[in-house]
């Protein structure tokens, strides 16, 4: 209970900076946006249409379109944001900010809607519209959530640019850049870590430093090269990019002709990493 509680909270607080992003940044710099949200405000810019009700009609059109693609948790947790986001909406209609920085406005524009949209979409749900085309997307093509939303949304901006002009279009997709890039950052958490695997002659040598020096456990898979069939040892290690450093420097001790690759990795549960009881 409690923790539904805490994913209701988080809800709506990124419908509330989501909300922001179009009432107090984007529709007074007449700028646009991508997916549900460029289609509204569009259609405000034409027909003085109160985006609240247009939101909220649209987002609700396509959740009973989609709300097949998406298991029951996220498709409740996206009637709430899109509730809530609707009301917010409405609740911020009319405020302003005394900034006439266009550049600035645009920045701010795309660092709310990306914290907004992004808080969202890690708590589980979506705000419909694009961002549950993204998730689809996700799920049956493999695409990063962040960056098939910003297709989506270059789409609707593109279409945007009879109404706004060509300028206006340009600063649009800077917010959107840097909405994904905000957004990426929400979804993928505060402190990435990184994968990393490791072929060498010598092996055991720096399994031993980065178990002493690093204090990071070593997992050791079998393997055997495909050519000359020899067996070989390949590390297995899970570190944060800050020690990737000093993990490079082992290995160019040990055997400077080591193979080695690195990985990103979004979540890493177990010893010395989250709880994943507490997930």
């Amino acid at each position: 209970m409690k923790r539904r509680l805490q994913d209701i909270i988080s809800l709506m607080v990124g419908a509330f900076l989501f909300a922001l992003a179009i009432n107090v940044l984007i529709i007074p710099n007449e700028l646009g946006e991508g997916g549900v949200a460029g289609i509204t405000i569009i259609a405000h810019y034409l027909f003085n249409w109160s985006p609240w009700m247009v939101m909220l009609a649209l987002n609700s059109l396509l959740l009973l379109i989609g709300y097949n693609y998406l298991d029951r948790t996220t498709t409740i947790y996206t009637i709430i944001t899109v509730i809530f986001n609707s009301i917010f909406l409405r609740v911020t209609y009319g405020w302003s900010i005394a900034s006439d920085d266009l550049i600035i406005n645009a920045i701010f524009g795309g660092v709310f809607a990306g914290a907004g949209i992004g808080l969202v979409i890690r708590t589980g749900g979506t705000t419909a519209g694009s961002a549950l085309l993204a998730k689809v997307a996700n799920k049956y093509l493999g695409w990063s959530v962040s960056y098939a939303l910003l297709f989506f949304d270059v789409i609707v901006v593109l279409a945007s640019y009879f109404i706004i002009g060509a300028e206006k279009v340009m600063y649009t997709i800077i917010m959107l850049y840097i909405a994904t890039k905000i957004m990426e950052f929400f979804i993928e958490g505060l402190n990435p870590q990184k994968a990393v695997t490791i072929i060498s002659k010598n092996q055991n040598a720096i399994a031993e430093q980065v178990s002493s020096l690093m204090h990071r456990g070593v997992t050791i898979l079998t393997g055997y090269g495909y050519y000359t069939k020899a067996p070989k040892e390949i590390l297995y290690i899970v570190i944060n990019k800050q020690e990737i450093p000093l993990l490079k420097k082992i290995v160019k001790n040990s055997d400077k002709d080591a193979f080695l690759t690195i990985h990103d990795v979004r979540d890493v549960f177990g010893e010395g990493f989250l709880d994943i009881s507490k997930s």
